[in-house]
């Protein structure tokens, strides 16, 4: 009877452990997918001025909306949690689409070369941007399932692991953007 209680206790342990080891390789999963998706913002934030000094020279009137992209990649920029990150970026994706849609009525501007090669390359960084965030949510979401099921959820929480939160745009994100003169 004394063996059988050992043994249990033993596979108790190792369960805990293999519990434990688990959660901390999602855990570490997570901050990575986080970490390669900064590397894309950060790829954006460095492009937004240049695009910002592009525009002014030919729609230098425009002040307002350029102010917002630089307000927007600054409180972005300066974001201490993963709330706040999106908050910014979710302004700035906000503010940026204002910008493009401003140039749509600067023919000039439209066929400058370097806005179009700035255009692009903030394009491709919004692509990557996407695809970081899905692999993300995707860490996410294995992450919260896990700590959140039975017997495994009396490990997580009692060894202090709590949920992640998803990098989501906000609702009005999904409209179209409206600029009117």
């Amino acid at each position: 009877m004394p063996y059988i209680l050992l043994g249990v206790a033993v596979l108790l342990v190792l369960w805990v452990i293999g519990t434990y080891n688990g959660l901390i390789k999602l855990r570490n999963l997570k901050d990575e997918a986080f970490a390669t998706m900064d590397v894309y913002l950060k790829k954006r934030y460095d492009l937004v001025p240049n695009l910002v000094e592009t525009v002014k020279g030919y729609a230098s009137h425009e002040k307002e909306t350029l102010q917002q992209v630089v307000e927007a990649r600054s409180r972005a920029m300066n974001a201490g949690t993963v709330e706040e990150r999106q908050a910014g970026e979710n302004a700035l994706t906000g503010t940026l689409k204002s910008l493009f849609a401003l140039a749509e009525n600067y023919p000039d501007l439209k066929a400058n070369t370097g806005f179009l090669d700035l255009q692009r390359q903030l394009q491709k960084i919004e692509e990557d941007i996407a695809q970081s965030r899905k692999y993300y949510n995707a860490i996410v979401k294995d992450f919260n399932t896990r700590i959140q099921l039975f017997p495994i959820s009396l490990v997580a929480g009692s060894l202090g692991f709590s949920r992640a939160t998803y990098f989501e745009i906000e609702t009005g994100e999904r409209d179209n953007v409206q600029v009117r003169f």
